[in-house]
């Protein structure tokens, strides 16, 4: 009872203090409460009252100056905050952001140092820190931040941890592809070296928190979020050993300058994770667009093939594929310098251009971080380079790049990233990411940026079957996590029974043809090579290639229906006036649910695709009820869309 009693105690005193610098949302639900006590600053986080992030640090540590301590708040201005965007390549063409903004200036020894800018939005809380010069000093490197998150008693964790540099296939980590581990206790910190962004949290049953972070570009580093024993999290800066230990893992900025945005989405449901837009809606375009990019579907041999199907025939055979499914591209994987050669990479290009069906190359962006041998390499990473062979693909009329095996996150790999982007744009080219970091507002910020891997993607269903085991469980984890902040290049959807060029040997896929359907809509990309081969076309079923055919790859609308992470997950998402509600469930037992979908008119005739219990797909019309609800069974590994005529 005196542990209850001081408790109450501290929170009486506590809420006095920081009365007066609370900034809530528009609608009211979200409140910021901020302060500086004993000279450190300070912030909470409440949805309708229940606190989600309990009172944590802020401040950061710099070579001009400790920020963390001996502060003192001369002023907090709050300004209402709107803008208006649209956007083709994200999971809502058009967004009206709402948010208010405060601004609290910071002094230390009389000077005025440090301004951290918050916004609270409807669904997020983001803050950052713009540092100001001291005295002739125009520089200074950041070493740290005390940006801190301490989570309420009772959260449980859904987080991927951080590899070490250095390690697995050819020395390539930290490549951001490791399994999440759900539902487990605060207290943690991963593998020793803490959690890649984003990472969810439940907060016992009041509601959820998501926290990750936007708007970083070369002029600071990527960050992973550090576990503590006592359940608190903080930011932390890269790791010494990434890019094979060179390079400061501590960022450097002209002053006065900003560090990026670090966002906390939250709610009392998972709505409000799964539709934010937080990520594009705190950045602005870096540069304009020198083309209308084109998105959209299109096929890739090596995920089924591998490096054997990387010839001239074969790639031949694909662009004939893509262009029977009526996609718009082929990626053409590694080694494609050795095993074509660029005067016949010419050749495919001008016949995929006959029929409608651009190019996409592969690159591995190597100079001096890891061992990787695949080629080309020693393209992407030095500009001279990069520029004579991104002319030579326009020259040709590739569509695209994609680009792997990137070596951590210091700044100057930050840099590189920017680089790559700013100089395809130059060219007119797509760029996708492999064995890459979270993207971090990069939809908006650069206009050629197509997508990013940054998660343990397609092409461990070919080498585990492990992995085709838990390729339900992982489909149900990307939706909430992953997914929610940036584009991902996952390259599934597969129709093979198996991961083997002739569809009888290899990793055996688990799940359902309607499981392959859904995913190609739960998972969100502007430009999705799927995991289809030529041989679909005579022996999947006929509904599902042509459900595969018209499938969009942009949407206009995205809504959270039901699920929980790693169990099962029902969402829809809008292209034009068509909605696509899917499902897929990863839990033993079949799910069995009755579904509200006020998207869809009352008794109005919808097409749904469904399973049985061996797994069996069809299709068949089925008419919504008045109250627009449906009852929907999915079985484990199985799979449901739900389309309107």
């Amino acid at each position: 009872m005196k542990k209850i009693i001081l408790f109450l105690v501290t929170s009486l005193v506590s809420s006095v203090g920081w009365a007066d610098n609370v900034v809530k949302s528009p609608d009211g639900h979200i409140t910021l409460t901020f302060d500086v006590k004993d000279g450190s600053p300070r912030y909470s986080v409440a949805f309708d009252g229940t606190t989600m992030v309990a009172e944590s640090p802020l401040g950061i540590v710099a070579n001009i100056g400790d920020y963390t301590t001996g502060l003192k708040l001369t002023k907090m201005e709050q300004n209402p905050v709107k803008d208006s965007y649209s956007l083709r390549n994200i999971k809502q063409s058009s967004v009206s952001y709402e948010a208010n903004e405060a601004i609290a200036v910071l002094e230390k020894d009389n000077r005025h140092v440090l301004d951290i800018i918050f916004r609270v939005s409807n669904r997020d809380v983001a803050y950052r820190y713009q540092v100001h010069p001291r005295r002739d000093t125009r520089v200074c490197v950041v070493e740290r931040e005390a940006s801190g998150f301490v989570m309420p008693q009772g959260t449980t964790t859904f987080l991927c941890p951080q590899s070490k540099p250095m390690g697995g296939f050819a020395r390539t980590s930290p490549s951001y592809e490791t399994a999440y581990d759900t539902d487990v206790p605060t207290g943690k910190n991963g593998w020793g070296e803490g959690y890649s962004f984003p990472c969810l949290f439940k907060v016992g049953e009041s509601g959820w928190v998501l926290l990750s972070e936007t708007g970083v570009d070369g002029a600071y580093c990527a960050s992973r979020l550090i576990g503590e024993v006592d359940g608190s999290y903080h930011i932390g800066f890269p790791q010494t050993g990434e890019n094979n230990g060179l390079g400061s893992v501590t960022p450097g900025i002209a002053l006065p300058g900003y560090t990026p945005w670090r966002t906390i989405t939250v709610g009392p449901s998972l709505h409000n994770i799964v539709e934010t837009t937080v990520p594009f809606d705190l950045v602005q375009p870096k540069y304009e667009a020198s083309q209308t990019y084109t998105y959209g579907k299109g096929s890739w041999s090596w995920i089924i093939g591998m490096d054997n199907s990387c010839n001239f025939d074969e790639q031949r055979r694909y662009i004939d594929f893509s262009a029977a499914m009526g996609y718009q591209s082929v990626l053409i994987d590694a080694f494609w310098d050795q095993r074509i050669g660029r005067d016949r990479i010419a050749e495919l290009a001008a016949y995929g251009r006959e029929r409608g069906v651009g190019l996409f190359l592969w690159y591995n962006s190597n100079g001096h971080w890891n061992d990787a041998p695949q080629t080309p390499i020693g393209k992407m990473d030095r500009s001279g380079e990069r520029r004579r062979e991104m002319a030579w693909m326009k020259s040709v009329g590739i569509r695209g790049i994609k680009v792997d095996f990137f070596g951590g996150d210091k700044q100057q790999t930050m840099q590189l990233y920017e680089d790559i982007l700013t100089d395809a744009n130059d060219f007119g080219l797509l760029v996708i990411f492999h064995g890459c970091t979270l993207p971090r507002g990069w939809e908006r910020m650069y206009p050629n940026y197509a997508a990013s891997e940054a998660v343990l993607a397609s092409e461990n269903l070919h080498f585990s079957q492990d992995f085709c085991n838990k390729e339900a469980r992982n489909a149900c984890i990307h939706p909430f996590i992953r997914n929610t902040v940036g584009s991902m290049d996952f390259g599934g959807s597969a129709l093979n029974k198996f991961y083997g060029a002739d569809n009888k040997r290899g990793s055996k896929r688990m799940t359902s043809d309607v499981f392959a359907l859904a995913v190609a809509v739960l998972f969100q990309s502007a430009v999705q090579h799927f995991a289809l081969a030529p041989n679909n076309l005579d022996d999947a079923p006929a509904w599902a290639i042509d459900f595969m055919k018209k499938v969009p790859t942009t949407w206009d609308e995205v809504k959270f229906i039901d699920g929980y992470p790693g169990k099962y997950v029902i969402l829809a998402r809008r292209h034009a006036d068509k909605w696509f509600v899917v499902g897929v469930n990863a839990q033993e037992q079949p799910l069995t649910a009755t579904i509200t979908l006020p998207m869809f008119k009352g008794g109005s005739a919808l097409q749904v695709y469904s399973d049985d219990a061996q797994l069996n797909g069809s299709v068949k019309q089925v008419k919504i009820n008045k109250k627009q609800q449906m009852k929907v069974t999915i079985p484990n590994n199985g799979g449901l869309v739900i389309v309107n005529p």
